[in-house]
């Protein structure tokens, strides 16, 4: 039997299609009942259903009124509070096309994202860094928080209805050239993610929803918050300053059903003796491999199991666990209904399940990305006849069951967020103490891999305190090794490329 399953087609995006009406279309059901809660040791600040509506119609009527246009873009520079998702959605509501982007980027690298999408605004936090075009006497106009919150009280706007396949917002992910690519995706993006409800999460009326990620991440906004909004529950998000070590206590005094996170959270949440959560039925865990002992511990631990979920920016999850689906040990799920997939050998043809090969997405599925802004040829290159081709080595069970083998390229995961190693050895290659460089991401334990960088220094050769230093100054921490080691040279192939292959095998953990 070949590696391939189709369930497709999905039920298609109703038409006209708003993906921010969408969202928040309990708001005329149940306006009164509590949608958003961001909670810390202290309390929790609460957000109705009709809150959050009035809220995001009034920022967009404040954007529309500010001279933006529908199709704009509107960079996001904003932290992890209720300005986010209300900035997010309320420029969907009208049109605009916003762009989240971490508040961990330095303005050397929010400089040249902005460069690729030419935003007509930003809406910004103070102390969190901006475009160059942003800054005093620049061009690019900025929308501060405080301005935010006023329009919080205009009158609402109108839903900008239209057609479910034009462009909503943008996302950036790391490319495989080092430069960071921004993902184009659809209105319909959100209806394909009903395909996640009961083949990931296990959704259910009165489900409560804790995500333990920054709201810029897509895990974030659509697990998070889009897909407990839309399906009518309450999201929950943990406040500025809440610690793993504090989550356990959260998710038991906020009777938390569902627990979302990335596999690093749950290794460090395991770190110290947890405290019961009685209303816990499971986790969920997406970003990145979720280690086998990781699963194990925290099983044992809590008495639920987590399950798990591959995806990525281009399409989020279409492979998970769930509750009416288990997995089995070392496998981190089947295709959802509705999807169709294949592993696929270099003949790009299906393989014969239990072989290795390419994961690949249907060309057709309603969740997959309209391409990369302004890059043709790089979004060409990901298709190949009727497949997405994701770039994730697995195999395919008997079953169905898909088992994640690794990348097929050198892209390194930081804690759930991919990135490039060119992006980070080019900005490491501007310090005066190194000849070249080599990023690669390295295993330093069963469950825990760090971004480490090996390098050839100069004469005046430079300590690891410098080239933190160095890279704190020019890369989002996400993206900053860890770990420096000196070396007299780099291996290299026939064609002079670096053999980062050769650099993981012959790495040894400190």
């Amino acid at each position: 039997m070949h590696a391939l399953i189709d369930s497709s087609p999905f039920d298609p995006c109703p038409a006209p299609f708003n993906l921010a009406a969408y969202v928040l279309a309990q708001a005329e059901v149940t306006p009164e009942k509590i949608a958003l809660q961001i909670v810390s040791l202290t309390g929790a600040e609460r957000w109705s259903y009709g809150a959050l509506a009035q809220a995001v119609r009034g920022i967009g009527t404040g954007l529309l009124e500010a001279g933006l246009a529908p199709g704009d873009r509107v960079l996001l520079r904003l932290g992890n509070t209720v300005d986010f998702p209300l900035a997010f959605l309320g420029a969907i509501a009208v049109g605009l096309v916003p762009v989240p982007t971490s508040s961990q980027l330095t303005a050397e690298e929010i400089t040249a994202m902005a460069a690729q999408i030419t935003p007509a605004a930003v809406i910004a936090a103070p102390g969190i860094a901006l475009p160059d075009t942003a800054r005093p006497g620049g061009a690019l106009p900025v929308i501060t928080t405080e301005t935010l919150h006023r329009w919080r009280d205009n009158p609402p706007c109108d839903w900008a209805m239209g057609s479910p396949d034009r462009l909503a917002y943008l996302i950036f992910t790391s490319g495989t050239s080092g430069n960071p690519r921004a993902v184009m995706h659809a209105h319909r993006a959100v209806w394909a993610r009903r395909m996640m409800w009961d083949g990931w999460y296990g959704l259910t009326p009165g489900t409560r929803l804790l995500h333990a990620g920054a709201f810029n991440w897509t895990y974030t906004l659509g697990t998070g918050l889009m897909d407990p909004w839309a399906s009518g529950n309450t999201a929950l998000i943990p406040g500025a300053g809440v610690t793993p070590a504090q989550l356990p206590l959260l998710l038991k005094r906020f009777d938390v059903t569902i627990f979302a996170a990335a596999p690093g959270v749950y290794r460090q949440m395991l770190r110290a003796p947890l405290a019961p959560m009685p209303h816990l039925r499971h986790g969920l865990s997406a970003g990145e491999k979720l280690p086998e002992q990781t699963r194990e511990a925290w099983t044992q631990a809590t008495g639920t199991p987590i399950y798990e979920a591959l995806g990525m920016s281009e399409v989020s999850t279409y492979i998970s666990a769930s509750p009416g689906h288990p997995a089995s040990a070392g496998a981190s799920g089947y295709p959802q209904k509705g999807r169709k997939v294949a592993v696929l050998g270099e003949d790009g043809q299906p393989v014969p399940r239990g072989e290795a090969g390419v994961m690949a997405v249907g060309r057709d599925d309603p969740g997959l990305f309209l391409g990369y802004w302004g890059q043709e040829a790089e979004t060409a290159a990901k298709f190949r006849g009727e497949w997405f081709l994701t770039g994730d080595t697995v195999s395919m069970d008997e079953d169905g069951a898909i088992r994640y083998l690794g990348r097929d390229d050198d892209m390194m995961n930081a804690g759930g967020f991919r990135v490039s190693p060119l992006e980070v050895e080019k900005a490491m290659n501007a310090h005066p103490g190194i000849v070249e460089s080599a990023a690669i991401e390295a295993r330093v334990s069963d469950t825990t891999t760090i971004l480490a960088l090996y390098y050839v220094p100069a004469a005046d050769a430079p300590d690891a305190a410098s080239l933190a230093a160095h890279a704190e100054a020019h890369l989002a921490r996400y993206k900053q090794p860890r770990q420096f080691i000196a070396v007299e040279a780099l291996p290299k192939g026939a064609n002079n490329k670096i053999n980062r292959r050769a650099l993981r095998q012959g790495y040894e953990a400190p």
